[in-house]
């Protein structure tokens, strides 16, 4: 690619909210990438939680982008910035997290980045190599630089501030701590989400400036509607696609989402060019690609870059047996029970369910079929046949096989 294809292919997807911001964002950029040298481009995540979801990868997507052009990328653990929690995305405050569950939530992160980030040009750093010996007078001296009023502007502490509901002190030092991030890395470019905007393009720039460097570059992507097409994509009102999980689920779950969201999922989550995204929206606008053609393409895209292209291609398969012909996938996962096992149990040794209370919700809710027929009745004795099929939901299966 040229200079222009590699810059529009890099902003894809960003959002500013102001013309002249975005406008200045890509001149910057464009003129960076004439100095053909590696950039130094990074990415902070902070980990409060175990699992990583298809929201959080939209800025590993951008990162990898950026190394498939030659430059050198840091994927940077917040494991300090955790322990004040971000406020950025939040009308409360975040409970705060022990160094423990900081360090054990960590752990799980890189694994989970390397699905998309290559492993070999990666560097993985934690800000707590440099926050942890900042002083309190130059924590002081960083905070000169900022004003109360420009952290109470912003919607989040202003929501909070109208409802008269507590804002705390230690809320304000995560600009400032994220901030003195890229001036620890001396960094080119900072990728994040618009929840980072301020972080970014005010706190990031500014301190660098105020250290004598150049301002990083701020590339700011758009936040991915969850699989209701309507929220941002969050575990916590459960329209998230987990990462973790199984081609199958993940194939689903794409194919659940609304129809006018699939233009943010092009754009932010598959590997395809503007010229691409824009060849299919054509299509679809003029009539000649079916809506559902799209969204399988899609659902195979996504699909085929955390499982590759053969689980990507079964999962479209077993999709259309379940969801066209209504009959079992072909493959499915197998699980040994014994004859006299509850379907309670049964639920639980497959995996469809995290504990005995919460397979017994999955009955109650008429979620659960064993050989096509519906479970009411948690405690109904049950005659399980050769290879009986369970199902839970409409997209797990398990081939039961008798001990």
């Amino acid at each position: 690619m040229d200079i222009d294809e590699q810059l529009a292919l890099l902003m894809q997807g960003t959002e500013y909210g102001d013309e002249n911001l975005e406008r200045s964002m890509r001149s910057e950029l464009r003129s960076l990438l004439l100095e053909e040298r590696p950039l130094r481009v990074y990415c902070g995540y902070d980990p409060t939680s175990t699992d990583l979801h298809l929201g959080h990868t939209i800025s590993m997507r951008k990162l990898r982008q950026f190394q498939e052009f030659g430059h050198e990328v840091t994927f940077l653990i917040g494991n300090y910035t955790a322990l004040v929690g971000d406020p950025s995305d939040k009308n409360r405050a975040r409970p705060m997290l022990t160094e423990h569950e900081i360090e054990e939530n960590a752990q799980t992160y890189a694994g989970q980045a390397f699905r998309i980030l290559d492993p070999e040009h990666t560097q993985i750093r934690y800000n707590g190599e440099w926050l942890a010996k900042l002083p309190l007078a130059k924590l002081i001296s960083l905070a000169q630089n900022f004003t109360v009023q420009q952290f109470l502007a912003r919607d989040n502490f202003s929501i909070r501030l109208e409802k008269k509901e507590p804002i705390y002190i230690h809320e304000t030092l995560y600009a400032l701590m994220q901030g003195y991030d890229a001036v620890a890395i001396d960094a080119d470019v900072q990728v994040g989400g618009t929840d980072q905007l301020f972080n970014i393009v005010v706190a990031g720039r500014k301190l660098q400036q105020s250290m004598g460097q150049k301002p990083q570059v701020g590339v700011v992507v758009g936040i991915l509607p969850g699989t209701d097409g309507k929220q941002r994509m969050s575990k916590t009102t459960g329209n998230h696609i987990p990462i973790a999980t199984t081609p199958d689920d993940m194939y689903g779950k794409i194919m659940s989402i609304p129809d006018d969201a699939m233009g943010a999922y092009w754009r932010l989550v598959t590997r395809y060019s503007p010229e691409r995204v824009q060849e299919i929206e054509i299509k679809l606008e003029g009539g000649e690609l079916h809506q559902r053609e799209a969204k399988m393409e899609l659902a195979g895209e996504i699909t085929a870059i955390f499982w590759g292209s053969d689980d990507s291609n079964n999962a479209a398969d077993n999709f259309r047996q379940i969801f066209r012909e209504r009959s079992n996938p072909a493959q499915m996962q197998e699980t040994l029970v014994y004859q006299g096992d509850g379907i309670v149990d049964i639920i639980v040794k497959c995996g469809f369910a995290s504990s005995r209370s919460d397979a017994r919700r999955l009955i109650k809710q008429g979620g659960v079929r064993l050989e096509g027929e519906k479970v009411s009745d948690e405690n109904a004795e049950i005659v399980l046949g050769e290879d009986a099929v369970l199902q839970v939901g409409r997209r797990r299966f398990a081939r039961l096989r008798l001990v």
